[in-house]
């Protein structure tokens, strides 16, 4: 060993970028959203871009509900493990 000290910086984790087809339609005043990929992302706007955060968000939440709901229900045997997917 040298002697010599390592400094190490508190690093957060980034997040995950997902990439999804967002389809957004005119309903009357509003903007309707939804995720082609994800049944049950789907959200609504008076303003397009109201309505592009509204399906972020409405994604974020989903995502985060499917993996707490997976954690609860998966055994102490399962293997967890990162997928990644080229389409």
């Amino acid at each position: 060993m040298s002697g010599k000290t390592t400094s190490h910086k508190h690093t957060q984790e980034r997040p995950t970028m997902n990439k999804f087809t967002a389809i957004f339609e005119r309903d009357g005043d509003w903007w309707i959203g939804y995720v082609e990929e994800l049944p049950g992302a789907n959200t609504q706007g008076r303003t397009l871009p109201e309505a592009r955060e509204n399906l972020k968000d409405a994604v974020e939440m989903i995502i985060e509900a499917n993996r707490e709901l997976t954690r609860l229900e998966i055994g102490s045997d399962a293997i967890r493990e990162e997928l990644l997917v080229a389409t």
